[in-house]
């Protein structure tokens, strides 16, 4: 349930933002920031105030940390080229051919105030690039700072356990992180057309722009994907900024992970922290989120094929790849690609090696391992220290075993170009790539395509055509704990810490025959080529548009401050119960009968003492002293605890157990709902019970007469309801020929008697009155829970039956403003209180109950 503080913000910001305005007209900037020039002829033409436009071309938002291009000073000028290795570019070929693609984000290169604007413009007109210029001080903190010396090794499941050791939670750092995300945001807003356009965000730098843009549209189609690793909720709980970013990704209408170890971190995070629930339906994984459904995706991203390809066809790729070979005659070619980084396990690699060679001295003088080194992504101690571990281990490890003409560990240091990696890549026999941890990792795959090689590889190689089939071979050794790692199915898996066991995968990939390398060469280069980077972008594309389809079949209210924003998603007809709108129906009616729930409704949920107040007593009293009046507590509690709490008043109807017993009042006799009384299906439900809450710490078992329920609300969140889902499954398997059901609820799993529900006492109740010649013809219903929706549901099928008398006044309400089949809420127990006082005493001012006219 929404708390009171948040919710009283609702009709304050609450704006169903363009349905009501229609259409948005396609408005082109030509440079960022500029005012956009209106068509004056089409208002004029229209015959009506609204703009009116063509139907706009589709368009697709990419926002990242970096744009897809280069930047080169020449003078006093710069120059501009597209980088044709970046992913955000190369997804473009997953979209549509008629989609227009902009790209919002920084530069690699620092550009001077004065010069900002024309490259601004220069960017959108010629690559439809919209720049973020960050201040140089807040790039520095919320780049180098927050992101790669903070965020990077937590999420890579390092914590700062001391200085030493990495850079704990700064303040100042974090404001960085939000003033960046909160400018892309704004360069977001200024090019942006939120009813036609889609936004696809990507990477951990911008974990909370989702919060910036849905606060400003609230229904703009907006997709995150987490190229990086999410971290287990253990790591992950100790940001002290946690939830902040957990509601920014919920702002999302789909968020894509790489594999689902980080999806289901991710989901383990949210029922940890915000109690929330997922389910899998029809293959999508769908988190309910204050009325929205949020769709997780699992899909690891590919590489662009047609681009490595055509580097492969390139003469001067041929002809390197001859004077590499040249180079290595003889010699077995093992290589690693790796960023400078802390985590991709490269001095562990090396001891591997070390390993291999001082257990078989037969391989000394013929495997050499090529490492690669790519520039660092960030500087600082952290960096160095890894340069100087890696270097000190090759040079022993070379100073040990190296032979005239031979070293075993050879250092290519970066920056190096696609062209000379896809050779290096052409002459391996195998390829290591032993992080620790890593998000995706892609250098697997562009190996298995570089060994596929073309026509001018295998001359430059010497393959004759009849032997053509023979290059296709591979062999992948891979970490477990990478992003690639569950795509590789013939890939040799490897603990990267375990020494020895990656050197007896070197060993095997070393020895291993050529039928094998061939056979785990065809099942990766199958699946690579099938899913490319067009692939994943073509399906998150579709998914995205399939998450946002029921947009505008909501309205949607705004909640909360700050970096706590989230929007609540309703039914269009439902709106808030007030005095005032129920007050003339009470009054013009005469057989009324009201229908309250008690837990969560009369009582608040968190409540320790659940004993009603003398408020609650009061209330209550002087609804039923009206003789026109029937009220009943319609509750999940047992008889006895009912009937001792509500002595004091006579002439309430209880139902307890969730109507399996009823009475009319207290002078009434208790009656049951005339099922089976035979519970020796009970028997069995105890002990299965038992066993979940010996293994299940803080759970325990209710017994009721007619029901058993086990109860998991002061259990660890997430295996709490792990174990209710397995109880329910049990329970289901073993109770499969008993006349009972078996329901989860909020924090319960509960058996009881088949045709045991609050609509079947809404629907006995109703059907008595009228027996009784006391037709209602007002109906009030208020609950919270699931059990609920039952009586709603009820009342909803009853009054729509023209079989049945009607009910001229009827007034479903829910507590708290969630999806539900009430038509109408009221946002805590509190207003259900203001709302009963306000019937039961005519003379009371209606406007005990701020209506949304008020505010």
């Amino acid at each position: 349930m929404l708390s009171r503080s948040c919710l009283g913000l609702l009709n304050l910001v609450s704006v169903d933002d363009y349905q009501a305005l229609g259409r948005v007209p396609r408005v082109v900037t030509t440079v960022a920031g500029d005012i956009p020039e209106l068509d004056i002829n089409a208002m004029e033409n229209s015959g009506s105030d609204e703009l009116v436009s063509p139907m706009p071309r589709e368009r697709r938002i990419v926002v990242a940390n970096q744009l897809p291009i280069r930047a080169f000073r020449e003078g006093k000028k710069w120059r501009f080229e597209w980088d044709r290795d970046s992913l955000v570019l190369q997804l473009k070929d997953g979209f549509p051919s008629d989609v227009e693609v902009l790209y919002v984000g920084s530069l690699k290169a620092e550009i001077e105030a004065c010069e900002q604007e024309e490259v601004a413009q220069l960017l959108l007109e010629r690559f439809r690039c919209v720049p973020t210029f960050l201040p140089p001080e807040v790039h520095n903190k919320f780049y180098h700072g927050f992101c790669k010396h903070y965020l990077w090794p937590l999420f890579h499941y390092m914590l700062p356990m001391s200085p030493s050791q990495g850079a704990r939670f700064d303040r100042d750092q974090w404001k960085a992180y939000v003033l960046a995300n909160k400018i892309f945001a704004d360069k977001v807003t200024e090019v942006i057309n939120p009813d036609e356009d889609f936004v696809w965000v990507h990477d951990y730098h911008l974990m909370i722009l989702p919060t910036f843009l849905r606060k400003r549209f609230h229904r703009v189609k907006l997709g995150f994907f987490l190229h990086n690793t999410f971290p287990s909720s253990e790591i992950y709980r100790t940001l002290p900024v946690r939830e902040d970013i957990l509601r920014a990704f919920l702002n999302c209408d789909l968020i894509g992970f790489h594999t689902f170890d980080y999806a289901r971190h991710f989901l383990s995070c949210c029922s940890r922290m915000l109690g929330l629930d997922y389910e899998s339906k029809r293959g999508y994984i769908g988190l309910d989120y204050y009325g929205r459904t949020v769709t997780i995706k699992i899909l690891p991203a590919g590489i662009h094929m047609g681009l490595l390809e055509s580097v492969l066809s390139l003469p001067q790729t041929a002809t390197r790849v001859k004077e590499l070979k040249k180079e290595y005659e003889g010699k077995v070619v093992i290589l690693g690609v790796d960023d400078m980084d802390l985590f991709k396990g490269i001095s562990l690699k090396f001891l591997a090696l070390g390993k291999l060679l001082e257990a078989d001295e037969g391989l000394r003088g013929r495997v050499v391992l090529v490492q690669i080194l790519n520039a660092a992504r960030s500087r600082g101690k952290d960096i160095q220290d890894v340069k100087s571990e890696s270097e000190a281990i090759a040079r022993e490890i070379n100073e040990k075993y190296s032979q005239p003409g031979y070293k075993p560990i050879v250092f290519v240091n970066g920056p190096v170009s696609t062209q000379e990696k896809a050779a290096y890549y052409s002459i391996s026999e195998c390829c290591v790539v032993n992080a620790v941890r890593d998000g995706m990792n892609l250098v697997p795959y562009e190996y298995t395509v570089c060994r596929q090689g073309t026509l001018a590889l295998d001359k430059a190689l010497g393959v004759e055509v009849e032997d053509k089939k023979s290059l296709k071979q591979s062999v992948i050794i891979v970490s477990e704990f990478i992003g690639c790692s569950p795509s590789l199915s013939g890939a040799v898996r490897v603990n990267p810490w375990n020494i020895d066991e990656v050197a007896e995968a070197m060993n095997s990939a070393v020895t291993m025959s050529e039928a094998e390398k061939h056979l785990r060469h065809e099942k990766h280069y199958k699946y690579i080529s099938s899913h490319d980077v067009a692939y994943w972008a073509r399906s998150f594309d579709q998914d995205l548009d399939r998450a946002c389809g029921e947009h505008y079949s909501k309205r949607y209210w705004g909640v909360g401050f700050g970096l706590g924003f989230r929007i609540v998603a309703l039914d269009p007809t439902f709106r808030k119960l007030s005095v005032d709108h129920i007050a003339s129906a009470y009054r013009d009616t005469h057989s009324r009968l009201i229908l309250l729930d008690y837990d969560g409704t009369m009582m608040p949920q968190a409540s320790i003492n659940k004993t009603p107040s003398m408020e609650v007593i009061s209330v209550l009293n002087s609804l039923c002293s009206d003789p026109e009046n029937m009220v009943f507590i319609v509750s999940g509690r047992d008889k006895d605890c009912l009937s001792k709490w509500f002595s004091p008043c006579e002439k309430l109807g209880l139902s307890a157990e969730h109507g399996y017993f009823t009475r009319w009042s207290m002078d009434s006799p208790w009656e049951t709902c005339g099922l089976t009384t035979d519970f020796e299906w009970k028997m069995i439900v105890e002990p299965v019970m038992a066993l979940y809450t010996e293994a299940t710490d803080g759970s325990f078992i209710e017994h009721k007469e007619s029901a058993m329920v086990w109860h998991h609300q002061e259990a660890d969140p997430y295996f709490g309801s792990c174990q209710a889902k397995e109880l329910l499954d049990h329970l289901e398997s073993v109770l499969a020929n008993e006349p009972v059901v078996v329901i989860r609820g909020q924090h319960i799993v509960e058996v009881k008697p088949q045709g045991v529900s609050k609509g079947k006492v809404v629907e006995d109740i109703i059907s008595t009155m009228r027996s009784k010649g006391k037709s209602p013809d007002f109906l009030l219903c208020i609950g919270d829970d699931r059990s609920d929706e039952d009586m709603f549901e009820s009342i909803a099928r009853s009054v729509s039956n023209p079989a049945l008398p009607t009910i001229s006044k009827v007034f479903a309400c829910t507590v708290g403003q969630k999806p539900s089949m009430a038509e109408y809420y009221l946002d805590d127990t509190s207003e259900v209180i203001n709302l009963l006082e306000g019937l039961a005493c005519p003379s009371a001012p209606s406007s005990s109950i701020i209506t949304s006219q008020e505010l």
